[in-house]
């Protein structure tokens, strides 16, 4: 069975399914870019519990967790199936590694996921797993949660932390940002500051990013969307290279950055060609 790597992807707005942008077109040709996975999980930003849950429902529905969008929003349908056994082995690796763990058999699939899959793989036929993220917990809990799931790498499932390399909403609204606008200084410092962390492995540097790293408390405010990078990261594995695979921005202070854990050769298979090296 092929290994595949681990992926933290910045979803941004819910508008990133159907905005021109360049995050949106990275991530229409990443799918292609993968050996097809056998299933997907999910750590959303998005899907908040104590402890951690997974969900199990073998048709997910499709969340719309947001509102005052485009109605083209909430039209989009992603049916793809849920995988109940795949959920079962996965709270049984977080209980072995002695975390509070359950099943969630009645949750769809939250904006976190459902977005960047419809670019990703929008014929929605690989098996899809969310599995939450808790506010109470700390950078290096949610770290040891993707350490846990890092052994179904092996398993041919491709594993997805879904938040945002910077996400200050507060901004956005007290700014004149549209779309396309600059990120300021302070957007992306601290993008470029955890990206060089990453590519040079120095992962408590990128768990300790909000505390110690440029205008990190600026970029977030709270952590909801920063803890599934700390689960992508541990997701790679000891050892893992660690590699930017696209940098954009959306709205001026939403970093769009992806970034991938595992092999060196494999990533760089997926790094996005209009990114500089």
């Amino acid at each position: 069975m092929y290994q595949q790597p681990a992926l933290f992807i910045s979803h941004g707005s819910p508008t990133l399914a159907i905005d021109d942008c360049p995050a949106r077109t990275f991530l229409r040709g990443l799918g292609g870019r993968l050996d097809r996975p056998k299933a997907i999980i999910v750590v959303s930003a998005h899907h908040v519990a104590e402890g951690v849950a997974v969900t199990s429902d073998a048709k997910p529905e499709t969340i719309y967790d947001f509102r005052g969008f485009p109605d083209a929003l909430y039209e989009i349908v992603y049916a793809a199936p849920g995988a109940p056994d795949l959920a079962a082995k996965v709270v049984e690796s977080l209980k072995s590694s002695s975390f509070d763990a359950t099943l969630e058999p009645n949750r769809g699939l939250d904006h976190g996921a459902w977005v960047p899959l419809s670019l990703m793989f929008p014929d929605a036929n690989v098996p899809v797993v969310q599995v939450s993220i808790d506010m109470s917990q700390t950078p290096a809990w949610h770290f040891d949660v993707g350490r846990a799931l890092a052994p179904f790498r092996d398993q041919g499932v491709l594993i997805i932390g879904s938040g945002s390399t910077t996400h200050n909403l507060g901004e956005f609204f007290d700014g004149d940002y549209d779309l396309h606008s600059d990120p300021p200084e302070w957007v992306s410092e601290f993008a470029d500051w955890i990206a060089a962390r990453i590519e040079t492995g120095d992962s408590k540097a990128v768990l300790d990013a909000v505390q110690s790293g440029p205008y990190g408390q600026k970029n977030h405010p709270t952590m909801d969307h920063i803890h599934p990078m700390f689960a992508a990261l541990g997701a790679g594995g000891d050892g893992a290279d660690g590699l930017r695979l696209h940098e954009s921005s959306a709205f001026g202070v939403l970093a769009m950055d992806v970034h991938g854990f595992g092999q060196a050769d494999a990533l760089d298979a997926l790094r996005d060609p209009n990114l500089n090296p």
